[in-house]
Parts: structure tokens; sequence; C-alpha cells
């Protein structure tokens, strides 16, 4: 009995002994950080917010209360003063379209910087500056004193919006559960119609009660938490990319590489009593790294310009993502002249004294409904890209023919019954369209394939839709017609769509990038919500 006990006594000492709980603890905490603050739900809450600000701009400058009305003058010499925008600054209709359309200057521009700078700075510092310029445009707005004013600092808020619509989808499409990634998009861009109905009714308000002006100065006030927060939240990292942090790293190290090295040459000489000599050496040797440094950034230029056109040429290639923007394009270009002269095609045709609140109502509720059905049916369907172009071929036909015979009738309450179901259908495009634009595309291309997708659909459609529809109107002076020749380009849309159906497709969201870090100190130390998730389990799991 007693060999027995010393048996087992030194086999229990021959055992490796479990470390203390606080040892373990800190092994785990160094093989994988708590996850940010921001669950995957909560980080979906704050985008949509931003989003639904965003498009409540949008809603506003096109709103009758702000955007107004020119002044007007019967024949019998009595006039009435203009109000709003274009009764301020005396515009005609096309330079009235042409303010929803100048924030495109500067996403144009900004888009693509944006999401290239995504490879290399923390992508929520980059959606914080670009909130930050946001917020300084609309206070411009509020103090523009003449056409060319307001125009610019329209412009500066498409900059501001840039780095937000590249990245935001990506950080989403991370998080959000397998199962329902389209319903999480879905639920994200349902803030772009109800941003619009809520513009509509919150510049109808402000405008017709107040000074127009001040609806701009209640968008920055809301816009500024948000700002503020992109600079002092954790960062996430975003799949298929290297963290920023490990390159700061390796720059630091060089650096202070380069100065031991000048420190030690420095001190070499003075020991051996060249202190004259020792000042030329060091100018030279400064002008020297200073050239140097200019090489190499001259170089990091040309090879983000490099990098930049190699990838968008991937995407110009690829036959899946180009049928996908193309029927996206033709979408919005009826999305964007509706949502811009909607209430006033709506006032001049079935007279709607509250055109603004009638159009923000139907689009507010159209909207939600559809835009969050399209992303469960497409769920329920299987998210797959095949399953989503029959989606959009199918909606986009339908819809279009119901608001298509909605102008046909004189009646308004039956216009609004059908134009009521054609948007419920139409808006449920949103979802299938970007999860096409996220999953045909590897991961470290997402950023980018929404920078140009926003771009495409912004530059050739509601961009030139705004003011040509302004040109038409102009032209035939009869808004029933211009409303149904506008709606009949979603029929185009829903072909383009039907012929994404057969083409070869392939998911992409699981491929590693070319660039991709594989080795576990290069990654980031932050990681999706949902794999912080998974690792902490696991830990708790193999604790003892």
């Amino acid at each position: 009995m007693a060999q027995k006990e010393e048996a087992t006594k030194s086999s229990e000492e021959g055992k490796p002994k479990p470390p203390p709980a606080d040892t373990a603890m800190a092994i785990a905490s160094t093989a994988a950080p708590a996850p940010s603050w921001f669950t995957p739900k909560r980080l979906l809450v704050i985008f949509c917010l931003i989003n639904l600000i965003n498009y409540v701009d949008r809603g506003t400058i096109a709103s009758n209360g702000v955007n107004g009305s020119l002044g007007t003058c019967t024949d019998s010499d009595i006039c009435t003063a203009g109000t709003g925008i274009q009764g301020e600054f005396h515009l005609n209709n096309f330079e009235d379209g042409c303010l929803s359309s100048a924030f495109m200057v500067g996403l144009l521009i900004a888009s693509p910087i944006f999401a290239s700078l995504a490879k290399s700075v923390s992508p929520f510092r980059l959606i914080g500056v670009g909130l930050s310029v946001w917020t300084f445009a609309i206070v411009g707005c509020a103090c523009s004193f003449d056409f060319w004013s307001i125009t610019i600092f329209r412009m500066l808020v498409g900059v501001g919006e840039a780095s937000f619509i590249s990245l935001a989808a990506p950080f989403i499409d991370d998080n959000a559960p397998a199962a329902q990634k389209t319903a999480w998009l879905g639920m994200f861009y349902m803030c772009i119609p109800s941003g619009y109905a809520l513009g509509y009714v919150y510049g109808g308000v402000v405008g017709s009660h107040t000074k127009w002006r001040y609806a701009f100065v209640g968008e920055a006030i809301l816009m500024l938490p948000f700002a503020i927060l992109g600079f002092v939240m954790k960062p996430l990292q975003l799949k298929g990319f290297f963290h920023p942090e490990s390159k700061k790293a390796l720059t630091a190290v060089e650096t202070a590489v380069e100065e031991v090295q000048v420190s030690d040459t420095y001190d070499s000489d003075i020991s051996n009593g060249e202190q004259a000599s020792c000042s030329m050496k060091e100018h030279v040797r400064n002008s020297t790294l200073q050239k140097s440094s200019k090489s190499k950034l001259v170089s990091i230029i040309k090879n983000q310009i490099s990098r930049f056109l190699k990838d968008v040429k991937v995407l110009l290639v690829d036959k899946v993502y180009v049928v996908n923007v193309l029927g996206y394009i033709a979408y919005n270009f009826v999305i964007g002249a509706y949502s811009y002269w909607g209430p006033k095609a709506g006032y001049n045709i079935y007279h709607m004294t509250d055109a603004d609140l009638i159009f923000g109502g139907i689009t507010i509720v159209c909207g939600i409904l559809g835009t969050l059905a399209g992303g469960f049916l497409l769920d329920y369907m299987t998210n797959t890209i095949s399953n989503a172009f029959k989606l959009l071929s199918v909606v986009t036909l339908i819809g279009g023919a119901f608001c298509f015979g909605a102008f046909c009738f004189k009646n308004m309450y039956a216009f609004l019954a059908l134009f009521a179901i054609g948007e419920l259908l139409v808006f449920a495009t949103q979802g299938p369209v970007n999860y096409i634009n996220l999953h045909c595309v590897k991961p470290n291309m997402r950023p980018l394939s929404m920078a140009i997708s926003t771009v495409s659909i912004h530059i050739f459609g509601d961009v030139p839709s705004a003011p040509l529809v302004g040109v038409l109107q102009d032209a035939i002076n009869n808004w029933r017609k211009t409303a149904l020749i506008l709606t009949a380009i979603l029929f185009p849309s829903a072909i383009i769509w039907f012929i994404g159906i057969f083409l070869h497709s392939v998911d992409r969201f699981n491929e590693e990038s070319e660039h991709q870090v594989t080795i576990q100190t290069e990654r980031s130390n932050t990681t999706p919500l949902l794999e912080g998730k998974k690792i902490e389990t696991t830990e708790s799991v193999a604790e003892p």
C-alpha cells in the first residue's frame, strides 16, 4: 500500500503543474486581447445612425421648406417673394438641381483615396476624419451667402461622406452572422430611404417655422458626437488588411536604427578629435538622409497609385461586378431624381399641399419595410450572388411597373396606393445589390469595390438625373410626362440584373488576399467582434 502511494506521488510529481490562475489569465490576455467595447449589434446601430444623418441631409436640401421656390409675379403685377435656398439665391431649376449633385465632386475625388488609405491607416480614424469634414461642411452650408458658396460646401460634404460609405459596409459584413449578412446590410441601407424621408419632414418643419439655415445647424449638432467617436473608439481589424500599427512599429524601429548609427558615428568622430570635420560630415549625412526620405516618399506615392490602378483594373474586368454596378446606375438614376423632384412633382401633378409630409411618409414606411424585406428574403433564399441577381431583376421589374402605372392615374389616392407598392418593391434591392459588391471581390478589395460602386452610381446615376430632369421639365413643362419618362428607366435596370443571373459567379468572401498577413506577430491586436468572441469562448473552455 505504501509502495502504491509512493508510486502515485512520484507520478504526480513528474507531471507538469498547471500554471497559477493569474499566470493563465496573463497568457490568455497576451494570446488574444479583449475585443473592443463595440459588440456587433452596437456597431450596426452606430453605423445606421451615421448613415441616417447623411441621408437626412439629402432629404433636407430637397424638401420644399429648405429648397424653397422662386418668387412669382402675376399678370396684375402682384408678386410673391421666393422661399428657401432657391428663392433667396434666385436659382433656376438647373442650378437648383446642381445643389443635390455638387457633393458628388468631393465624393468622386475622396472615395478612392480613402479606400486606398485603409490599407495603411486605421479605417476607424479615417471615418473620424471624414465625419469631421462633413460636420464642418454642413456648418458652412448654413453660413453660405450665394450659389457658389453653398455649392463648394456641398462638395466638401461629399468629401466627408466618402470615408464612411467606403468602409462602413465591409465592417458590417465582417461582423454580421453568416446566415444574416444581407439582413444586416438591409438594416444599414434602410437608412437611405428613411433618411431621405425624415429629411423631407425635418426640412419642411424647420424651413416653414424658422430659417432654412437652422436645418443644417441641427444636422451638424447631431453628427458631431459621431465624428469625435471616430477618433476615441478602439479600432477594429478589417478582414483582408494589414494592421497599421505593425507598419508604424517597423518604421519606428528603422528610424531608431538610423539615429543610433548616426550617434555612433558622431561619437567615434569626436573620440578621434575630428570635431572640425564632424559638422561637415553630419551636414552631408543629413542631406543624404533627406534625399533618401524624399525618394522613399515618391516611391511610396508611385506604389500607391500603381496598386490603385491595378485594383481598379481587376474590378473593371470582373463581369459580375460590372453588370451589378451598371444595373445599380440605372436604378439610382431614377431613385435620385425621385428623391429630389418627388415633392415638387407631387405638388404640381396632384396639388398636394403637404407634399413633403406625404412623400416623406410613403418613402419612410416603404423604404424601411422594402429594404428589410429584401435583405431577409435573400437570406431565406440562401444568400448567394446568383440568387441576389434573381431577386434584383424581379423586384425591379414589378416595382417599376407599379410606379409607372401610378403616374398614369389622375386620382391622387390611386397614385399613392400604386406608388407605395412600387416603392416597397424597388427598395428591396438595397441589401442584395451591395451583397454582390462585397462578395464578388476578395476581402482586401471591398472598400475599393464599395467606393467605385458608389462613385459610379452617383456620377452616372443621381448626379446627372436631378439637373437633367430639371432641363426636361423646363423643356416640356409637364411633370406627369417627365415622371413617366424617368420611371421607364427602371426597366433597363431590371434587364441588366437579369443578365447577371447567367454569369459565372464565385463568392470570394473567404479568399485570402495576396498580401494577407499569416504570421501571428504581424496580425492586429484587435479582431472582428465575432471572431474575438469565439477566441474568448475557446480560451474559457480550455481553462482548468
